[in-house]
């Protein structure tokens, strides 16, 4: 028995009829194919089909046989496949770790700068909070980490870009008919503040406030900006965050700039400068071509 008789075999249970199968799936005579099948039921010891004036019908012994012959067929794809796999040469990884969110801008341009090594890497991606992604780069866990600035002794940053940071804050709250919000309208006690994890959010936007005189008194903190997000929905208060999660807001959510010169915050590409990685060190060597893809984006109005 060969694996050609359990194909046919399978072709024509699964069609019902010689003809369908032998010129839709199997593209062979019928003839040839009617004399497969009698020579897999002789072999076999049983009569697997009833031939029918619609078509062909599998008999008990043909139902049995039926799902060993698939079984087979698998097995013997996944034997091929296997060795398929063994015999090429194993993908070079690249893996890539994102601020939490940051993904959704940023991952289509890296896969642009990549897109002729796409095919030959095996492209990792991860996300966390932003000192855990410096980690990350620092203990050599991920190649290159998108994060904000955080100093590492061995991570190298470049700057990619430098996000106003808004304000978030509830659909019906009386301050969201501004087109811009004042710092000094803030409810103080309102305000949601930040944990000790975006520690770079924090140290700007406590500046930023205590430049223009403004102090909060917080009673709930953020540790992402999903923290974040629910927060401001669930208390009806307001936050600052970076511009990137306007897109990622519930309909019950609005965000506004601040009046005047806002602050901003800046996104870097992290990487150990000793990382052998030649796909790191060609991203490198391109990487204003990632600013260029982003900056096309977003002339299109793309979020």
């Amino acid at each position: 028995m060969e694996l050609r008789h359990l194909r046919y075999f399978v072709a024509v249970a699964e069609e019902g009829s010689l003809t369908v199968a032998a010129e839709k799936r199997l593209h062979t005579a019928q003839p040839s194919l009617s004399r497969q099948l009698r020579d897999l039921e002789q072999e076999v010891g049983a009569q697997l089909f009833l031939r029918t004036s619609r078509g062909v019908e599998l008999t008990p012994a043909g139902q049995a046989f039926l799902e060993h012959a698939r079984l087979s067929l698998h097995q013997a794809r996944e034997a091929v496949a296997a060795a398929r796999r063994v015999a090429r040469p194993a993908k070079t990884s690249f893996a890539v770790g994102f601020l939490t969110g940051q993904e959704v801008e940023w991952l289509r341009h890296v896969t642009h700068v990549l897109k002729d090594q796409l095919k030959d890497i095996d492209l990792r991606v991860s996300s966390d909070f932003s000192p855990h992604v410096a980690d990350a780069v620092e203990r050599g866990d991920i190649d290159l980490g998108f994060s904000r600035v955080e100093p590492r002794p061995d991570v190298s940053y470049k700057v990619i870009a430098h996000e106003p940071i808004v304000v978030i804050l509830p659909r019906d709250h009386p301050l969201a008919s501004d087109t811009a919000i004042d710092p000094r309208d803030l409810d103080p006690h309102g305000f949601i503040g930040y944990s000790e994890t975006p520690h770079v959010l924090r140290g700007i936007v406590d500046r930023y406030l205590r430049e223009r005189g403004v102090t909060v008194s917080p009673t709930h903190f953020l540790d992402g900006f999903a923290t974040g997000i629910s927060l401001v929905a669930s208390t009806g208060g307001v936050t600052l965050l970076p511009a990137y999660v306007e897109p990622l807001l519930p309909a019950s959510l609005v965000s506004r700039p601040l009046v005047g010169n806002g602050p901003v915050i800046e996104v870097a590409a992290g990487y150990r400068p000793d990382n052998p990685s030649p796909i790191l060190k060609f991203f490198l060597e391109n990487i204003d071509t990632l600013t260029a893809s982003r900056s096309r984006h977003a002339g299109g109005g793309s979020p």
